[in-house]
């Protein structure tokens, strides 16, 4: 048995410190601190940016794009109040771009203004677009659009003001028209705070804006404007497009010599067509008031107020004025006249129709001077206000205390020709007829025996003569009984229940019905004008 004093004893070696095996997790640890840090540094701006919807966000997929370069990523999107908001996580270095004025917005495949947009996301995917300010005021929480916007700012143009009484058939992304080139487009439109009225932006593209100056005027190039005229029927329109979207057209009218460009921003008016467009702006609005005693059944407010051809005015209101002891009944109609257009125009500087006297608005009405309903168009049967010199119309005192004054006015022509008519009637029915016929037979019969008894007693050159004068007395009282039946004809036919005047109601019933369907037919173009091409819906809507 071996001695147990003979085994070596066992000694503890000293423990190591140090071990290869530790560098691995360290150099991990380092380099996984190095990314965080870097990560850290290189994060940008965290954002928020509220939308009506979510339509088109997902949380970790939705990118945000400028100019086509993904600057930024939503992390997150919730409810909020009446919408939803959206938090982004954006490059480093985007943080410039973040201002008040910056706009953002969801892209995605959109027809607005006859232009197709966003086709691109159908393959990639929706994503929010981005549009830098130019504003100095930094900022972290934005509004998105609801729409993109018709331009950039760093689309080199100008932008201006429109207003007008309704947009139409305008829309974001309309086109604006020069000369029938494309120019820019319809960015933005709202309701006027009072309602009653609308407020368009419209943006030009350069160098198109250069024509665009303070005297440009713009309208309605919607639709179709058809006119006849004494050069024949006339159909205008601007193009396809500004006929099934609508659609604004600007010119500088006719003589003008305003050259620089209007400031950007600038406001204008915006006229339902071209004529009202480039009519020469009226300074001076005078008020008369017409009084006519005949139905104004086919006269319209906005009816043409005329002076030998030359549009002066317009109607402004129609009233009826009832008596109610006499009920005697009067058409009041008030019109707005314009007298500078009645200004020669040798004149450089006429003077203002406020310095004009009374005493020559008397003396035109003492040399004749009426107002008269008169037909302007016999297939719709409108009519307007005729202003011309009557000579043998009696003298009138005008009113200047009342206000609007009253212009003395003339029956119509339809109803001074059936005022004319009757008079002459009962003048001839005044006339002795039946006397003179008798006296014309006694007459006769003297002749008669006259010739009988002469008749050996002349010579036949005597005699002949004798018989052509009974022949002519003869002729005379035929003559005269035929003028007497013919009057008495047009006296029943010129009566209010004879047939002429039934006759002439029908015609203007008629008339009236065509105006109307015309009317309608005007109606649902301008609601619809893609019905020219497309045609009529079935539903008629």
């Amino acid at each position: 048995m071996p001695d147990l004093r003979d085994i070596p004893q066992a000694r503890a070696a000293p423990k190591a410190r140090w071990s290869l095996v530790w560098l691995v997790p360290i150099v991990a640890l380092l380099i996984g601190l190095s990314l965080a840090i870097k990560t850290y540094l290189d994060q940008g701006p965290t954002i928020t940016i509220s939308f009506r919807t979510a339509d088109g966000l997902e949380q970790g997929k939705t990118k945000i794009r400028y100019k086509d370069v993904e600057v930024g990523l939503v992390t997150s999107v919730k409810l909020s109040g009446e919408g939803v908001v959206a938090t982004a996580q954006l490059a480093k270095g985007a943080e410039r771009g973040l201002v008040e004025d910056t706009r953002f917005w969801v892209v995605r495949p959109r027809i607005a203004g006859g232009n197709i947009t966003g086709l691109g996301t159908l393959l990639s995917g929706t994503y929010i677009g981005v549009d830098i300010g130019k504003s100095g005021e930094p900022a972290r929480h934005f509004v998105g659009l609801e729409k993109p916007p018709a331009f950039t700012t760093d689309l080199p143009g100008r932008q201006y003001v429109l207003h007008t009484d309704s947009a139409g058939s305008l829309d974001i992304g309309s086109p604006v028209l020069f000369h029938r080139v494309h120019v820019g487009q319809v960015a933005g439109y709202e309701l006027n705070p009072d309602g009653k009225g609308v407020t368009l932006t419209i943006f030009v593209n350069a160098p198109y804006d250069r024509f665009v100056t303070a005297d440009t005027r713009f309208w309605h190039a919607s639709g179709i404007d058809v006119s006849l005229d004494a050069s024949g029927l006339k159909v205008n329109t601007q193009g396809l497009v500004s006929l099934l979207v609508g659609g604004i057209a600007f010119a500088a009218p006719p003589g003008s010599r305003e050259a620089s460009p209007a400031e950007a921003n600038a406001v204008f008016d915006l006229a339902a067509d071209r004529v009202v467009a480039l009519r020469q702006p009226d300074r001076v609005v005078e008020t008369y008031l017409f009084v006519f005693r005949q139905s104004t059944r086919g006269l319209s407010i906005g009816a043409p107020v005329d002076f030998r051809g030359i549009v002066i005015g317009e109607v402004a209101a129609i009233y009826v004025d009832l008596d109610p002891k006499t009920l005697d009944s009067r058409m009041l109609v008030e019109a707005n006249v314009y007298p500078e257009r009645l200004a020669a125009r040798r004149l450089k500087t006429p003077k203002p129709a406020a310095q004009r006297s009374e005493a020559l608005i008397q003396a035109l009405v003492d040399k004749g001077y009426r107002a008269q309903l008169r037909t302007g168009n016999l297939v719709t049967g409108q009519l307007y206000v005729a202003l011309d010199f009557f000579p043998n119309t009696p003298k009138v005192k005008l009113d200047f205390s009342q206000s609007p004054v009253e212009i003395p006015t003339v029956p119509g022509s339809l109803e001074d020709l059936q005022r004319t008519i009757t008079q002459i009637a009962k003048k001839l029915d005044r006339l002795p007829l039946e006397e003179i016929g008798a006296n014309l037979n006694r007459t006769l019969q003297d002749v008669n025996q006259l010739v009988k008894r002469l008749d050996t007693e002349v010579a036949p050159e005597a005699r002949d003569a004798l018989a052509e004068g009974r022949n002519t007395l003869v002729e005379a009282r035929t003559t005269l009984a035929d003028a007497s039946r013919a009057l008495s004809s047009v006296e029943r036919s010129a009566a209010p229940d004879g047939p002429l005047a039934q006759d002439m109601q029908d015609a203007v019933r008629e008339i009236g019905r065509a105006a109307r369907t015309m009317r309608l037919l005007a109606d649902y173009l301008e609601r619809h004008p893609e019905a020219l091409i497309a045609g009529k819906q079935e539903n008629g809507k």
